[in-house]
């Protein structure tokens, strides 16, 4: 089969489509082992899978959605195929590696992350959802419809679609497996899960949705109020009865907002007022441990605040554990570090984190090493850790559950401004919850807050709307691979495809339904305009002229362009064409009118005012394409033949309009104010009309249309050719490059930038296209080791400043710039130099610089591909090879559990 003719995923013969056996022979002898029975949505989503059925199960965290993960993985097994278990993030991955790896024993399980392949020709491989995206891309032979072929893919944290960077890999995923491959996609209980569900039938054959709402735990809501009035806590039920609890509205109603008062500020006695402040994390655990409310995670929005709040806790003699499990701690803690360094250990605060874990507390987020976290996971899981201070990502996938949660605030900081948690994010944190099989309820717990009233507490927690919008978009990866797999109608057609695109005709059914209403609307105010005593519209602009006159010159130019409609034509003189241009749409800017028009070369030309020294005047007609598409060269090419043999009047030559009104024959019309007023109402109802098509228009066309402006960016930039529709040996490059900023790191390597360099200056340079400088503080001036890499970084800095113009000029979003705040780190690493030199020199913190130097062994993997220069592939090599130590590669030790035979 041609490469350009590839299948395109939908139900066919041999897809889910096919009906099994409503329940597999061998079913009671699979779920056996469970030591408990299954639940309803279990049962639900095993009977579809044996149906040979797709499913989209939404349930609670902790609500038992592996059961049916891991059903699909021993019937596929059982069936002579392979399955992949794909999750977001790499995390997540290693965890369901080991979970899978004690199931099915060493050899039965295997894992591919970027970082690490082990077993990856396993009958299961678990693998980030990058790499089976790569893997699709790649043509892998893994894929294959065969005997031991792949049979299942298992989509983990599906939800995770509507991410705005990573979203639109799910989507390529679902899109471009082969038609023979079922789904099994899992996910938190989102509120359209029957649309996900319909969409994926849409695009793969017979697909069943299964939702769990019940949480296996009961959750109870709780608010915690401290009042300085009396130096209490006040822990109250959230809801009363059903509705928001009286008390609790009455004690948050008599507040002294802003309760930083000093405790000898009291209000007035008698008064009713009180001095009610946010509880102090120490009192707030001690709280717990005398209800009986811990094992505790406490999540708070900011790595730094729950760094404090662990050291916190600890300098104020909190003591959660017992003799043995402070001993059973430490066997956990150095059987997970063994591996680094005591050089390491001491520049990543060993001492200080192995003693908030004796005392039953610990921090957990992404600026801790891997080796760290995984140790707080550990001990937590097995109950020895009683508080965890987490930032959300604890909230992704990571199996630690506990009694009680509590979420210091409801806002958080998103770089730029403070934001209320949404009811989904709300969901995933209080997911945590309550331990099944331990606890007979769980407990959320939110702390007061004189930014966050009660009644929208209570409005946040009794809400659970979550629903799932896509984030899809065509990146220059992913338009350099459909250019190089499929035909140009194959390629758009996938684009429609998209969960994106079926939303949006979803919310076109709607706009569709408003242009009706003002379609009617509109022909009767048409008809209350009509004078037997003359033309009412020419009347309105011949007045609309003498009071623009009266103004002056600009208001004239000003009406004379509003009155102008699409499919006029005017003559233009802007820049370096003069000639006659087709107005295509006209909108009303804060600077004002704004036309859009096509020129007779088939170019946008965008006109104001300020481009006319005279009132502009129509000098023909054309009839425009039924498709609005301007930013599509087919859609302008027709304009601008249009336009080419149409008949036009002189420039200066009058319309037909009156030039002013003197004594207008209409005037004599009884009902001239109702005629003018329903004209009036004419011309707001067309605009309105014109609006609801513009936005139908952006609906059914936005993805096509940025997808035709992404690859008038690589035409220009010489990777595809577009009258051929095919990859140049540049796209060839890009079509290999997977990474955020793909095509900004396709120009450097394609002009030259990493070539001539040895390894550490490589290393450091490529770090410019991974870091990413996130503090409030302004970063110090960038360290370069040499001239030569200086001007490089300059050379880069000039390309991708070039391309952001090229971006910014097709109304595309603009990539990421690069940065070159972690040059000096990258260069001293894969130097050789200590992680204390390294880390201690830049002020990173270890789990920062791990995450970041991992995504520099990735990038260096990729340019060792594909760069032209085999000097660069080489030192990229030794990049990847010498930065892949220490703590950067402690995670391959944690992940292989001991195997004699290995």
């Amino acid at each position: 089969m041609s490469e350009r003719a590839r299948p395109i995923a939908s139900a066919g013969p041999n897809s889910a489509s096919e009906q099994g056996p409503s329940v597999r022979a061998d079913r009671a002898e699979i779920i056996g082992g469970y030591p408990f029975p299954l639940d309803h949505f279990q049962v639900e989503a095993l009977d579809a899978l044996d149906a040979g059925h797709h499913v989209v199960v939404a349930a609670p965290t902790g609500s038992g959605k592996t059961v049916v993960a891991e059903y699909g993985i021993e019937t596929t097994r059982r069936d002579g195929r392979r399955s992949f278990y794909t999750a977001p993030l790499k995390a997540l991955s290693n965890q369901k590696f080991r979970d899978l790896r004690e199931r099915y024993g060493p050899g039965g399980v295997g894992l591919l992350t970027g970082d690490n392949a082990i077993d990856a020709d396993a009958p299961a491989v678990v693998m980030t959802t990058e790499v089976l995206r790569n893997m699709i891309y790649g043509g892998s032979s893994a894929l294959e419809d065969a005997p031991g072929g792949l049979g299942l893919v298992i989509l983990d944290e599906v939800h995770f679609l509507q991410d705005t960077y990573r979203g639109p890999v799910w989507e390529e995923v679902i899109i471009h497996l082969p038609p023979h491959v079922r789904l099994i996609c899992l996910s938190a209980t989102v509120s359209n899960t029957a649309e996900l569900a319909a969409w994926i039938q849409t695009v793969r054959g017979p697909t069943t949705p299964i939702v769990e709402l019940r949480r296996p735990v009961r959750l109870d809501d709780r608010y915690l109020v401290g009042d300085r009035t009396n130096d209490r806590l006040h822990l109250l039920e959230t809801f009363a009865g059903g509705r928001a609890n009286p008390e609790a509205v009455r004690l948050d109603a008599s507040a002294v907002r802003g309760g930083r008062l000093a405790r000898h500020e009291r209000p007035a006695r008698g008064s009713g007022r009180r001095v009610l402040a946010t509880p102090g994390r120490v009192e707030t655990v001690e709280l717990l441990d005398r209800r009986g409310m811990l094992p505790a995670i406490v999540f708070i929005f900011s790595r730094n605040q729950c760094d404090e709040a662990a050291r916190t806790a600890l300098a104020a003699g909190l003591r959660l554990t017992t003799g043995p499990e402070r001993d059973r701690i430490r066997d956990i803690v150095h059987a997970r570090l063994e591996g680094l360094a005591d050089e390491d250990l001491a520049v990543l605060g060993y001492g200080q984190f192995l003693a908030q874990l004796e005392a039953g507390v610990a921090a957990h987020h992404a600026g801790m090493v891997p080796a760290f976290k995984e140790a707080v996971e550990a001990c937590f899981i097995e109950g020895l850790i009683k508080v965890v201070f987490a930032t959300e990502t604890l909230a992704v996938g990571i199996n630690m559950p506990a009694r009680t949660v509590v979420i210091e605030k409801l806002t958080k900081f998103t770089g730029d401004h403070h934001e209320m948690l949404t009811p989904g994010e709300y969901t995933q944190l209080t997911g945590r919850a309550g331990r099944r099989g331990i606890d007979d309820e769980g407990h959320a717990v939110v702390l007061w807050s004189p930014f966050v009233p009660f009644e929208q507490v209570a409005a946040l927690a009794s809400s659970r709307t979550f629903h799932l919008r896509s984030a899809f978009r065509p990146t220059y990866n992913m338009a350099a691979n459909l250019v190089g797999a499929y035909t140009s109608e194959q390629a758009h057609h996938l684009l429609n495809l998209s969960f994106a695109q079926y939303q949006s005709d979803r919310d076109v059914v709607r706009i569709e339904a408003r242009v009706e209403r003002v379609r009617a609307n509109l022909a009767v105010a048409r008809q209350q305009a009509v004078s037997a005593y003359g033309d009412i519209w020419e009347y309105r602009r011949s007045l609309d002229e003498v009071r623009a006159r009266r103004r002056g010159r600009d208001d004239l130019v000003a009406v004379g362009l509003s009155r102008l409609r699409p499919g006029e034509i005017v003559h233009a003189s802007k820049g370096r064409y003069r000639g006659p241009v087709a107005v295509v749409a006209s909108a009303h800017r804060k600077g004002g009118m704004r036309l859009t028009t096509v020129t007779k070369r088939a170019d946008l030309l965008l006109l104001t005012a300020d481009d006319f020294d005279e009132v502009p005047r129509s000098i023909g007609t054309v009839r425009l394409p039924n498709v609005f598409s301007p930013n599509r060269l087919e859609y302008r090419r027709d304009v601008a033949r249009l336009l080419g043999s149409a008949k036009l009047r002189p420039a200066g030559s009058p319309s037909g309009r009156r030039e002013s009104p003197g004594a207008h024959r209409v005037e004599s019309d009884p009902d001239l104010r109702q005629r003018m007023r329903a004209a009036g109402q004419t011309e707001r109802l067309e605009r309105e009309l014109v609006e609801l098509a513009g936005r139908a228009d952006q609906h059914n066309q936005s993805l096509a249309r940025e997808f035709d402006r992404v690859l008038d960016v690589l035409e220009r930039r010489g990777y595809v050719d577009a009258r051929e529709w095919s990859l140049t040996s540049r796209g060839d490059v890009l079509a290999r490059v997977f990474h955020e900023s793909d095509l900004l790191v396709a120009e450097c390597l394609l002009n030259g930038a990493f070539d001539g360099l040895d390894a550490p200056e490589l290393g450091g340079l490529l770090s410019v296209f991974v870091y990413e400088h996130r503090s409030p503080d302004p970063p110090a001036p960038p360290w370069f080791p040499s001239d030569d890499v200086r001007r490089r970084w300059r050379g880069i800095l000039a390309t991708s400043e070039d391309l952001a113009a090229d971006e910014r000029s097709l109304g595309l979003a603009v990539h990421r710039p690069p940065d070159a705040g972690f040059v000096a780190a990258g260069h001293a690493w894969v130097l050789g130099e200590d992680l204390a030199d390294v880390v201690g020199a830049e002020e990173l913190t270890g789990g920062d610089f791990v995450r970041t130097m991992k995504q520099l062994i990735d990038l260096a993997r990729q340019v060792a591909l594909v760069a032209p220069d085999p000097r660069t592939r080489q030192m990229a090599r030794e990049v990847s090879e010498r930065a892949f130590r220490g703590v950067v590669a402690d995670g391959v030790a944690g992940l292989v559990v001991a195997d004699p035979d290995r």
